[in-house]
């Protein structure tokens, strides 16, 4: 069984989804982890998304650890590019009693100084193959309309300084090409790509096209990782990722995603 150490702003559905998606597992057997703590860089009462996470995580019965980087912030009187890490600093002091296996950041909006990522190891998930684009998920979408990709995904790499370009773990594909998705790609093909992200923005259908089907299959990337890691298919030591047969990973999930899509479609 592994420890895992929950790391999120709770902002809206989606992080009480995400959360709530890998207990139900857990509880049901399928997953060998424990969720040892979550935290969040909010305190209540700063903002009603987090609020309502916080309660689920009440029901939950887990414990919930929160700090607000907002008052640090604020408060910060030390030297100039510091804050980050004394901010980090503070949450290290208070998660002291606690020793997680791995740490999953799933819509944790901080990025995370070299001192806490020498403090625990954390996976991060970017929207994105590992050759992809980096940036925010708006981004690489705008990216992947831009060249005209014909497939996407996800992956889990190791938190680093180096922002989406840590140590890769596992990851995830999907075609974004075929019936579906002809009469997005036909209403761009010849188009002022700037104006329509400038006029119809995130409405663009293409767009939203894209954005479901890695939505998809985020949630199902993490559980599967997490399970992989349970099972020693992937191994996390010192910052480095292998396998079994102590290949380079990353490691391809589609299948096992595949077959737990079928499972819950049933």
């Amino acid at each position: 069984m592994i420890k895992i150490g929950w790391f999120s702003s709770g902002r809206g559905e989606g992080s009480r989804g995400l959360l709530r998606f890998i207990q139900n597992r857990i509880e049901s057997g399928n997953l060998e982890a424990k969720i040892e703590f979550v935290f969040s860089n909010r305190s209540r009462g700063e903002f009603a998304g987090s609020d309502q996470f916080f309660d689920m995580v009440s029901q939950m019965g887990l414990p919930l650890f929160t700090l607000s980087s907002k008052t640090h912030r604020n408060a910060y009187s030390g030297p100039t590019g510091f804050s980050r890490q004394s901010y980090d600093e503070e949450v290290v002091r208070l998660l002291r009693d606690n020793t997680p296996d791995i740490c999953v950041l799933a819509g944790y909006m901080l990025i995370l100084s070299g001192f806490m990522c020498d403090k625990f190891p954390f996976l991060n998930l970017h929207p994105a193959l590992p050759d992809g684009p980096v940036g925010t998920w708006q981004e690489v979408i705008w990216d992947l309309i831009a060249n005209k990709a014909t497939s996407t995904g996800a992956m889990m790499h190791l938190a680093t300084t180096d922002v989406d370009r840590g140590p890769l773990v596992s990851y995830c594909t999907t075609s974004i090409v075929g019936p579906v998705f002809s009469h997005g790609w036909s209403e761009v093909e010849h188009a002022d790509l700037k104006h329509m992200q400038e006029t119809v923005g995130e409405e663009l259908a293409l767009f939203k096209q894209i954005r479901e089907a890695e939505y998809l299959l985020e949630p199902y990337l993490i559980y599967e990782t997490l399970r992989a890691l349970a099972n020693r298919q992937i191994i996390i030591s010192d910052g480095c990722v292998t396998n079994k047969s102590d290949l380079t990973v990353p490691i391809c999930l589609d299948s096992a995603i595949a077959a737990s899509l079928d499972v819950d479609s049933d």
